[in-house]
């Protein structure tokens, strides 16, 4: 078995912000050379988030719509985490769009169903942060 290991590093400018990053992910699975495994990819920071759905600007904005519905950032004081800094909403973000996924590899390639994208969700942004790419198998 095989495997090969990334750390990729955004610089978000907003504080929330989805990026589509399938592209990134499938240029690490082809300098892999795995043909038959598996893919992790997951968010390095507890205020991130890794997800797969639908590449879709109407979509995207009903996410950040509905996270904020869920967990409004402000005010702040609502928070008891904000006592020391201002990212508890980020932090619930991430809870709820969750902190990886794992992608088969068939043949090379990242096995998706129609529509499949990988997005790295950024909920408390302005600085560099990072996601890992791990790919094993055969």
């Amino acid at each position: 078995m095989k495997s090969l290991t990334k750390h990729i590093t955004v610089n978000i400018p907003k504080r929330r912000m989805l990026i589509n990053i399938t592209p990134e992910v499938e240029e690490v699975v082809r300098e892999s050379g795995i043909q038959e495994g598996l893919c992790l990819v997951n968010a390095m920071h507890i205020t991130a988030s890794v997800f797969i759905n639908d590449d879709e600007s109407g979509l995207h904005q009903d996410f950040e719509t509905w996270l904020e519905k869920l967990a409004p950032e402000k005010p702040y004081s609502q928070y008891h985490h904000n006592g020391f800094e201002d990212n508890a909403d980020a932090h619930l973000k991430r809870q709820v769009m969750g902190r990886e996924v794992v992608i088969a590899i068939t043949k090379g390639r990242l096995d998706f169903g129609p529509w499949e994208q990988i997005f790295y969700g950024e909920f408390d942004g302005k600085r560099p942060k990072r996601y890992l790419i791990k790919v094993i198998g055969d």
